[in-house]
């Protein structure tokens, strides 16, 4: 929800909408300089969700963060834009962000999840009072973005000297475009299981509720409408569905705008997800 207009309105606006949970972004996700969160900001934010029914909050990082890069000047401004994230984040409550780890560029992998495991480090010991998780978001695997296969986050997480300041947001849109399918039930199982064992279930924290533009490994991020992409509702069922997912908190990161029917797109997505529950 956008933080237009005052960062409480996010939280009006998800509660109009029907939503228990909602996302921001703390400050503009394209830029590097935000202007300070005031405390006056911070509180009236933390009283409006506390007197909400919402139970809980998620912030997305910049997408100009890469704490892959090669490039040393671009990793320290990354480094140095999470710490800001996190604290902001902090400031206003909400426990975890979500970032994209990051692309290795014209260096390797191996190099890039080194970096990025780095990085972590680097901001924890500079952070050392912060309590705001950061969550690593899988990806659809554009380019040489790392994130697409499960075990690039387990080799991340891996290298983390704080392992419980660290957890995963798994994007469906996005493991759907990297290669996982995540249906029929048989093939949902089979990557849910790869999921646990690589990362482990333990590690979700958060799942981001995207259907897909393009389709299975396409490795394009497009996301569309619940049930209107290459997914379809199938997937969306068994996940919602799923017992082991029950207390994980899911987002949507749909178009706004107004669907056909006139209505907000955000209600009639949330309408087609509760129409799928058991």
């Amino acid at each position: 929800m956008s933080i237009a207009g005052g960062y409480y309105k996010a939280i009006n606006a998800a509660v109009e909408a029907g939503c228990d949970c909602v996302q921001i972004f703390t400050k503009n996700n394209n830029q590097w300089r935000a202007k300070p969160i005031t405390d006056a900001e911070a509180e009236r934010f933390r009283e409006t969700f506390e007197q909400s029914p919402l139970t809980d909050s998620l912030a997305h990082a910049s997408y100009l963060i890469n704490m892959a890069s090669p490039k040393d000047d671009l990793r320290d401004k990354s480094i140095e834009a999470m710490r800001v994230e996190l604290r902001r984040a902090e400031q206003l409550g909400v426990p975890f962000v979500v970032v994209h780890p990051g692309a290795f560029t014209d260096s390797s992998e191996e190099e890039g999840i080194a970096r990025i495991s780095d990085a972590m480090n680097e901001i924890h010991d500079a952070e050392s009072d912060c309590s705001t998780v950061c969550l690593l978001e899988t990806t659809a695997g554009q380019g040489t973005c790392l994130g697409w296969r499960f075990e690039h986050l387990a080799e991340m997480l891996d290298g983390i000297d704080q392992p419980e300041r660290m957890g995963v947001c798994l994007d469906t849109c996005h493991v759907f475009a990297a290669g996982y399918s995540l249906s029929p039930d048989e093939s949902y199982q089979a990557t849910m299981n790869e999921f646990d064992h690589t990362v482990g279930l333990d590690q979700l924290k958060a799942i981001h509720l995207n259907d897909s533009k393009k389709d299975l490994g396409s490795r394009v991020d497009r996301h569309e409408h619940i049930g209107d992409g290459h997914l379809g509702l199938e997937p969306f069922k068994l996940l919602l569905n799923d017992d082991r997912l029950s207390e994980v908190p899911m987002y949507l990161e749909t178009e706004k705008k107004d669907a056909p029917d006139g209505r907000a797109w955000d209600v009639v997505n949330l309408e087609r997800l509760r129409g799928l529950l058991n």
